[in-house]
């Protein structure tokens, strides 16, 4: 049998294990010669169990803690993140309450003018108002102040309504708490389209509708000063019937059970409607009804029976007073007799 002999071919040149150990022995691992610092690094590499260093991966040459260096990396964005926020809300509120104007000790048209720009402090927050508006009065000497603004954020009568009603007692009670000021009017107007709707601010605001401002409502907030207290009292004006019927058309719904049952089966619909979802509520609901009709039924027949005792008693009680009448009249008729005849006797 043949021997099979390996052949191995040597590059020229080429160095060999030895050669190569000697040789990088003094390399760093950035290729230069440093034979203190290498030595120093092979050293916490041989402590650390790895024995190769890749210079591109740093302290990791196989990406073993890759992940765990990626989460924490996010984790110290987020937190840096939350941190700033946080400190930018807070930073901001403060802000806004030492710049926005205090109506309860200054009132005055500029004043009105800041508190309608940056909101007032109402509720757990701040009110914030239509950014179109106009200050036509603001002074403590007068007792008055009186604003306009333009809601271009509603698309409803409600919603307007709504709205306009929170900024208005916001705005008011926070100007009528200055002891110079007793009267507060709020004119509120919409923007609308030929049509009569109502126009709002679209791509977040940068885009303003074109439509015509008309009169929506008026509030009008006066204070009273009694020996007993202070009296806030509002009215709103201005309303005209159109929008006081839509409004109700808004708030009223026409599909509730009562009104549906009440068109199919005729007026009183709406009373059994209410009889049936009261006693489909539940099943101890519906035995109670039961219950309170029966003893409603005999409630009733017990008063039938009563009423009917009472009558023929009170009949029986008529019959034999109408006898004894009878009686007595008989006897009175016998007596007249038996004095008549004495008489013609005696004659």
């Amino acid at each position: 049998m043949a021997k099979s002999v390996k052949v191995t071919r040597t590059t020229r040149g080429a160095l060999s294990g030895d050669e190569a150990e000697e040789l990088f022995s003094g390399v760093n691992e950035t290729g230069h010669t440093e034979e203190e610092v290498a030595k120093r690094k092979r050293r916490a590499r041989g402590a650390s169990g790895s024995s190769v260093y890749d210079p591109l991966a740093g302290g990791d040459p196989s990406g073993a803690d890759t992940d765990q260096r990626i989460a924490r990396s996010a984790i110290l964005f987020v937190s840096i993140f939350l941190v700033a926020v946080v400190l930018i809300q807070v930073g901001w509120g403060y802000v806004r309450r030492v710049t926005t104007s205090t109506l309860a000790e200054d009132a005055s048209i500029r004043s009105v003018v800041s508190a309608l720009n940056m909101g007032v402090e109402w509720g757990g927050g701040f009110t914030q108002f239509p950014s179109e508006f106009t200050v036509q009065e603001a002074d403590e000497h007068t007792h008055r102040i009186e604003v306009t603004v333009i809601d271009s954020s509603s698309t409803s009568e409600l919603d307007a309504f709504a709205t306009a009603q929170v900024q208005a007692s916001a705005l008011s009670v926070n100007a009528l708490l200055n002891p110079n000021i007793d009267t507060v009017i709020y004119h509120v107007k919409v923007r609308q389209n030929e049509e009569g709707r109502f126009q709002k601010t679209t791509f977040f605001g940068f885009l303003r509708p074109t439509g015509a401002a008309t009169s929506f409502t008026t509030f009008v907030w006066t204070k009273t000063t009694a020996e007993d207290g202070v009296r806030f009292d509002c009215a709103i004006t201005g309303m005209d019937n159109s929008t006081q019927e839509r409004l109700h058309d808004t708030i009223t719904s026409k599909s509730t059970p009562a009104t549906i049952i009440s068109h199919v089966i005729g007026d009183g619909g709406a009373v059994v409607a209410e009889n049936v979802l009261a006693a489909s509520a539940d099943g101890d609901s519906v035995r109670e009804q039961m219950q309170a009709m029966a003893d409603a039924a005999e409630q009733a027949r017990l008063e039938a029976e009563a009423a009917a005792a009472a009558e023929a008693a009170a009949a029986e009680a008529a019959a034999k007073a109408e006898a004894a009448e009878g009686q007595t009249g008989a006897v009175t008729q016998e007596g007249d007799a038996s004095a008549s005849q004495s008489g013609d006797t005696t004659n």
